[in-house]
């Protein structure tokens, strides 16, 4: 039988002898090359999981590294310490993590991202030591690396640019005099710059020279250069980026584009894919144009080109292009139904693209949520301290939860805030978005501060439902998302208040309370206690929310077990008592030392309404998550001496750190006049950096720290006197 047309046969290499000479002719052959054996992940947290999630999957072993803060971190089956926990003395590397690639043997390093994974330098040591950089060639890097020259190659490939200076002469006065040809507003980006960092925003002449310092400062801080562009700042923008990806032998495809117009501090919290009312004809041309600039700089492998979107017109701009995998790369895999950490592999072992451009088909929508360590009411500064909870949506083919810490785990201020990224998938964007809001119901974490109601509030507004996105969405609707006098409902502070209640009879009444015991029985007992027993003692808790006092007396019923009748009242109105129903339905709890706290699951029924909470007692603050989301409690001691347990407060005369950071620079002196807003000091958290700020007129006394130093939560950073 013979062939009348070119067939293509994918053969392992110990499989090209069998085939008969005298067919070779009738045979296009594309060989298939082994994926690597073992690998070594130079990277940590959640992407290292992700990464680790695919070559188990595909048997490939790996090699974890780690630094001292992450010792007690979740690691691959054989992981080595590579430095104290600073990422310059760590993840940054180069020779430590060589090292342990040699000595394990691994043949690939995949970067994940951040770190080095854009590191032209790695790059080529990886090469000269015959190791492969699972990422793009470094002439691609260092072309998309910086974004001046990036800019000239585009507009060389007809790919649009937004209109700006991208040249070397970095002359402050020079600079200024450019912004203002180019027309405020304008915004100073880091030619080397990623993340937000060494980008700042200027609206007039009058704060040009300030805004140019600090992003020149921050740059040099994360890039090591403070080189900077400037370019016109685009009012109402969308942030739409496109997935491209290009193997070894010269192919390229694009897997649909990303729109991440949701951010704070120019760094994104909510991303979803396809991007809302964007017309087919305008996605097709966002798709070729990324992989224009692909192939303009001989890329390979994955890689984001991200551009800017005039909201009202759709005309877009090349913005800059990530020579990595991206942190939401997760909204692909789900509507294209791929593996974009193996489509890496593959391409690393010089295997043609798994996809061809007409094979690649975009299914339903898909949203990624960005959970976050920080307080969104306190301009989103980062949070450190214990999960002392942590409890995740259930996962299915539409729901993934990625993460790399566990409940117990410490998040430190030595690296990025992110906890997890939660990512689901439906099949239009309304089921989707319906989904994502159960799924943030379900996340739960207790312990430090998180941006999970923030988000639930976010995908609350009828806007983004609508589809209605831009770079500017939370400054726009910044009254709704920072509402301050939102109302706890009744109910809620009831639970709370019961757990309080619980927790005390386990410590007073019940000496045999086992530890690792989950449900408290209370009959199996030899004592003279009897839960819901007449002899159930009458219990007060005082609890504090906001700067309200709440008073809650529990009555138990006689002979009713479970009853309660509960007087509710609250220090602004001590004439009004609310008397409420109790019933009690089921009840657990967990103490255990690993949570360093109690956690209590309540099912009960409050004036006929039924209600599941999970509690979390601390010291003397509780969180509950219940239908009403998350809400923090403090607990007023016997003694009434009321514990704050949202962290240290300003009090007169001085200003303390708000959160455990490094000190930057030290902008004022010991007799300087200051007035409200003068800038007194910059600290650098979880490599942001954040201005404090005068709160009052007044005069310096003293300064407690010198640029340099580490300062905890808390600490007083400044004393003056007040005017």
């Amino acid at each position: 039988m013979f062939l009348n047309k070119i067939t293509k046969l994918k053969l392992l290499p110990s499989q090209r002898r069998f085939l008969p000479c005298q067919h070779l002719a009738f045979y296009s052959i594309e060989v298939n090359n082994p994926l690597f054996d073992k690998i070594l992940i130079a990277n940590r947290g959640e992407i290292a999981c992700r990464i680790i999630q695919t070559t188990k999957k595909l048997g490939i072993k790996t090699v974890a590294v780690y630094s001292e803060a992450d010792r007690k971190a979740l690691h691959a089956d054989e992981a080595y310490y590579i430095g104290p926990a600073p990422s310059a003395l760590s993840y940054l590397n180069k020779e430590k993590i060589l090292q342990v690639a040699q000595l394990t043997g691994a043949k690939g390093i995949h970067p994940g991202y951040g770190f080095l994974s854009e590191n032209a330098d790695f790059a080529e040591i990886l090469e000269k030591n015959s190791i492969s950089f699972i990422g793009p060639p470094s002439s691609a890097i260092r072309s998309m690396g910086s974004k001046s020259k990036s800019k000239e190659i585009m507009e060389t490939a007809n790919v649009p640019v937004v209109p700006g200076y991208h040249g070397a002469n970095q002359d402050p006065e020079f600079l200024k005099k450019m912004a203002k040809q180019i027309g405020y507003p304008v915004l100073i980006k880091a030619v080397l710059g990623g993340g937000g960092k060494g980008m700042r925003v200027v609206n007039d002449d009058t704060e040009f020279f300030e805004k140019l310092e600090g992003a020149k400062r921050e740059a040099m801080k994360s890039f090591s250069d403070d080189i900077v562009l400037i370019e016109k700042y685009i009012v109402d923008p969308r942030h739409v980026e496109v997935q491209v990806f290009a193997d070894k032998l010269g192919n390229a495809v694009y897997l649909y584009e990303r729109d991440c117009s949701i951010q704070r501090r120019h760094q994104k919290i909510l991303e979803e894919s396809p991007a809302p009312h964007l017309s087919e004809n305008t996605r097709k041309i966002l798709g070729e144009k990324a992989v224009a600039a692909a192939k303009a700089v001989n890329y390979v492998g994955a890689g984001t080109v991200e551009f800017i979107m005039d909201s009202k017109t759709q005309e877009f701009y090349f913005m800059e292009m990530n020579t990595r995998l991206q942190v939401e790369h997760p909204v692909t895999e789900m509507v294209t139904g791929t593996d974009l950490v193996e489509w890496q592999l593959e391409v690393a072992a010089g295997n043609k693209l798994p996809l061809n451009q007409n094979e690649i088909r975009k299914n339903g929508h898909a949203f990624e949520a960005r959970i976050y360590a920080e307080d969104p009411k306190n301009g989103f500064l980062p949070d450190t301290g214990k999960l002392v909870y942590m409890s995740t949506p259930k996962t299915s083919s539409d729901v993934r939860v990625e993460t790399g810490v566990r409940q117990g785990d410490d998040i430190t201020l030595n690296y990025d805030p992110m906890i997890a990224k939660l990512i689901v998938h439906g099949k239009d964007r309304h089921t989707a978005l319906r989904l994502l809001g159960v799924s943030l119901d379900n996340f739960k974490i207790s312990g430090l501060q998180t941006n999970i109601d923030f988000l639930r509030k976010i995908i609350s507004i009828p806007d983004l439902a609508d589809g209605k996105v831009e770079t500017g969405f939370i400054s726009k609707h910044e009254k709704t998302l920072f509402e301050t006098n939102v109302k706890v409902p009744r109910k809620s502070i009831i639970q709370g208040a019961f757990g309080v209640y619980y927790k005390h009879i386990l410590q007073n009444n019940n000496n045999n309370f086992a530890k690792n015991s989950k449900t408290y029985n209370p009959w199996l007992v030899k004592d003279s206690f009897r839960l819901w027993d007449v002899s159930l003692p009458n219990y007060c808790v005082t609890i504090k929310l906001e700067e309200e006092l709440y008073k809650i007396d529990f009555l138990p019923k006689m002979y009713q077990p479970g009853h309660f009748e509960v007087n509710f009242s609250k220090s602004s109105d001590k004439s009004i008592v609310d008397t409420s129903d109790l019933i009690v339905l089921e009840i657990d709890a967990t103490n255990s030392s690993d949570l360093e706290g109690t956690k209590i699951h309540l099912k009960a029924e409050v004036d006929k309404c039924m209600l599941t909470s999970n509690i979390v007692l601390l010291n003397d603050s509780l969180t509950i998550f219940d239908n009403s989301g998350k809400v923090g409690m403090s607990v007023i001691d016997k003694n009434s001496e009321i514990i704050e347990s949202f962290g240290p407060k300003n009090d007169e005369g001085s200003i303390r750190a708000p959160m455990s950071s490094n000190i930057v620079q030290v902008l004022v002196k010991p007799g300087q006049d200051v007035d409200v807003g003068t800038h007194l000091v910059i600290v650098e958290a979880m490599k942001m950096e954040h201005v404090i700020k005068s709160p009052k007129k007044g005069v310096i006394q003293s300064v407690k720290f010198k640029v340099g130093d580490l300062v905890a939560q808390g600490q007083e950073l400044v004393s003056f006197t007040q005017e």
